[in-house]
């Protein structure tokens, strides 16, 4: 299996290879890179597509001791993914956590990106009330796994819709099965993102052709966080997906991959004209 041993970890990838330009993939919280699968299928064609585990979730290694996993180290090492595969600048799509990820890159290093897609995330802080909540949920989950909480976190994760479908019971119980298989050790990555810092004073820096996807029934990152985002980005496009919570990239997969699909063939077009043109002047 391919391993990128970067900064003192092991990070588990996969790459499609192929000429066409690199869409570098980042997962929620509690996944891991099979997450965009479905992604990766639409768009290997055209693209190549590389997906990576953060560290300590997945197949990537945790680094040694008990040490929280903060958001820091994460967003240092997508930036040495980058560097390390050479795919800078790259489209990035990032799901809730891997969206905090991107919001850092395209604010501190927008060399490294030729477009952000943000699915479902934030450039918040946790509110006093949710981090409280998410505390415990941590607390639990770092002495005894995260089976006696996974029926909640479900439940943050997934919209009503979703979670109320009885033709998709099969699927929740794959996912659920998935989540309780992760080790008790990810509680080191839930605290260092429960305990994440605002980047929203650093919006205005953001110049990246930018997509901002968020589900209606979204109920951790709501979809008026989504309209803040639009707003305080210059030029974001913002996608609403009906009928889909939190993991819109599991619920509504194929309108995921249309409005991702759209989105890179938009900048695309746009960055070939703007070449057209400096050439002519």
């Amino acid at each position: 299996m391919p391993y990128l041993s970067i900064r003192g970890a092991r990070l588990y990838y996969e790459d499609t290879g192929g000429s066409g330009e690199p869409v570098l993939f980042s997962h929620g919280l509690l996944w891991d890179s099979r997450l965009f699968h479905r992604q990766v299928e639409a768009l290997r064609g055209h693209y190549r597509c590389i997906v990576y585990d953060h560290r300590g979730q997945g197949l990537s290694e945790p680094p040694p001791g008990d040490s929280v996993i903060d958001l820091r180290t994460v967003y240092e090492d997508a930036v040495a993914v980058i560097q390390a595969l050479g795919l800078a600048p790259c489209h990035f799509v990032g799901q809730s956590m891997g969206g905090f990820v991107g919001l850092r890159l395209a604010a501190r290093h927008p060399e490294l990106l030729r477009s952000l897609a943000l699915l479902d995330s934030s450039a918040a802080a946790e509110l006093p009330l949710t981090l409280a909540r998410y505390r415990v949920l941590t607390t639990l989950t770092h002495w005894l796994g995260l089976r006696p909480v996974v029926d909640r976190i479900m439940s943050l994760y997934f919209g009503r819709t979703f979670m109320r479908d009885p033709e998709r019971a099969a699927e929740r119980a794959l996912l659920r099965r998935q989540l309780v298989a992760n080790p008790r050790a990810v509680w080191r990555a839930m605290q260092g993102v429960i305990h994440r810092r605002s980047v929203e004073g650093e919006l205005h820096r953001i110049q990246t052709p930018t997509l901002v996807l968020v589900g209606d029934e979204d109920a951790v990152t709501v979809p008026e966080v989504a309209e803040r985002l639009h707003q305080r980005i210059r030029g974001a496009r913002l996608r609403r997906l009906s009928c889909g919570g939190h993991m819109c990239i599991l619920e509504q997969p194929q309108a995921v991959n249309v409005a991702l699909g759209d989105f890179l063939e938009e900048v695309e077009r746009t960055s070939l004209q703007e070449e057209v043109l400096a050439a002519v002047n």
